[in-house]
């Protein structure tokens, strides 16, 4: 299986933040469980400075950094829309310009195929302090 498409690599970034540790973990669970993302990357304690609805904020968020391949992207959109709090979240994408081979294939290779019947079920995480 190829790790490039047409317009270069197939693997790409999808970033996205969230106020609390509770939607981080259920958006990276879900998005791994359902081969939307190989990995997601959890950054706590981002500050961001952003004008909402006329006023500026100044809130702590967490970032998520979710490796997938571009045909995935609608559905890990659909996704993280699906879990998250906020009226507009964050979802951005970004192309892979360089990265190991065996790396993007690892990456491709988890986010094919439709879940197995007999994999664990989804279920939401329990969050410890």
């Amino acid at each position: 299986m190829s790790t490039k498409s047409a317009r270069g690599s197939s693997v790409i970034v999808v970033v996205t933040s969230v106020g609390t540790q509770e939607q981080a973990l259920d958006i990276a669970h879900l998005l791994v469980h359902r081969k939307l993302a190989a990995c997601v990357n959890i950054v706590p304690g981002i500050r961001s400075i952003f004008r909402w609805k006329g006023k500026i904020h100044d809130d702590t968020e967490l970032l998520l950094l979710a490796k997938t391949t571009r045909d995935k992207f609608e559905a890990v959109k659909k996704a993280i829309q699906e879990l998250h709090s906020y009226e507009l979240p964050e979802i951005l994408a970004y192309d892979t310009v360089f990265g190991d081979e065996r790396f993007n294939q690892w990456i491709i290779d988890s986010t094919t195929g439709e879940v197995a019947e007999d994999e664990e079920e989804y279920a939401k995480p329990i969050v410890s302090d």
